[in-house]
């Protein structure tokens, strides 16, 4: 639906995207992930016409993004863009017009979203009474009012807490259910990990890696984690294996071409009970250590 192709852009000598490439489809969720200065900002800025990129292209459904096209994005900036003394329902609404809901169904579905986002009973507030974790929850409901196809949403779970992480998690399963495409940064990687069905890396404004959760693991090196109810060290006559880490969860080794895992089975039996013995695939946490670092 969404095309990203050799975006450029830079301010003054800085370069803020150097020929980014990326593609959201309906009804998947794509998650940006890179330090601050990455270009994941500048990039979803592109994507809403805040930012007239240098060079590249962006495209919707193989045509060039229009005004027209836009209207019907959901927009939640990592910089919050709500009016502070306007009323909760009345701020939704308001935006639902500016997409161009015809008065009533614009209140009917801002009262909607505003029970399904737990602020039921806040109608008649001002935003700037609400706790930070609820105006978040307003901008969502901002974003989402007109029933977007597209959701742009810069680091859209900041600073809430557990419970309305969950919550907000399950809205954006929700609307890629319908077919909603999703396009969203976070420096939470955990919960990209959690919720994403692509992942893009960036650095310095380009792609380091991108793909599906599985095809980043697979770039990871495997390791063998091994526990053994004893305190003795059975790794010291281990030859040829390097012994990673040991924490209260056992023994982390790295796999090596050609690494006999049998016969470290076999040692760590002698030493005892083996209540642990697998492969495992670093995250996204590691992988994007690695990818920054180099």
């Amino acid at each position: 639906m969404l095309e990203i192709s050799e975006l450029y852009q830079r301010f003054g000598d800085r370069v803020a995207l150097d020929k980014l490439s990326l593609a959201v489809n309906g009804g998947e969720i794509v998650g940006l992930v890179g330090r601050n200065g990455a270009g994941k900002t500048t990039a979803m800025r592109a994507v809403m016409g805040i930012y007239r990129p240098l060079g590249g292209s962006i495209t919707w459904f193989g045509h060039p993004v229009a005004l027209s096209d836009r209207l019907r994005f959901g927009y939640m900036p990592e910089e919050r863009g709500l009016y502070p003394q306007m009323r909760v329902l009345d701020q939704i609404a308001y935006f639902a017009r500016l997409h161009g809901v015809e008065l009533p169904a614009a209140r009917s579905e801002a009262q909607r979203w505003l029970t399904r986002l737990g602020l039921e009973g806040r109608e008649q507030d001002q935003v700037v009474a609400l706790s930070h974790g609820n105006q978040q929850r307003v901008q969502l409901a901002v974003a989402l009012v007109y029933q977007p196809e597209l959701l742009v949403l810069d680091e859209p779970f900041a600073g809430l807490d557990p419970s309305a992480v969950d919550s907000l998690s399950e809205v954006l399963r929700a609307e890629t259910a319908r077919g909603t495409a999703v396009l969203f940064s976070s420096h939470q990687l955990d919960l990209i990990e959690r919720l994403c069905d692509r992942v893009v890396i960036l650095e310095q404004g380009k792609v380091l890696a991108s793909g599906t959760l599985d095809e980043l693991r697979a770039r990871s090196p495997q390791r063998l984690r091994v526990k053994v109810a004893s305190s003795a060290d059975w790794t010291a006559n281990l030859k040829g294996v390097e012994v990673i880490s040991k924490d209260p969860f056992g023994v982390l080794l790295a796999v090596t071409p050609g690494m006999d895992t049998q016969t470290v089975l076999r040692q760590a039996m002698a030493a005892g009970l083996v209540e642990q013995f697998g492969l495992e695939t670093g995250g996204l946490v590691e992988l994007y250590r690695k990818l920054v670092s180099n």
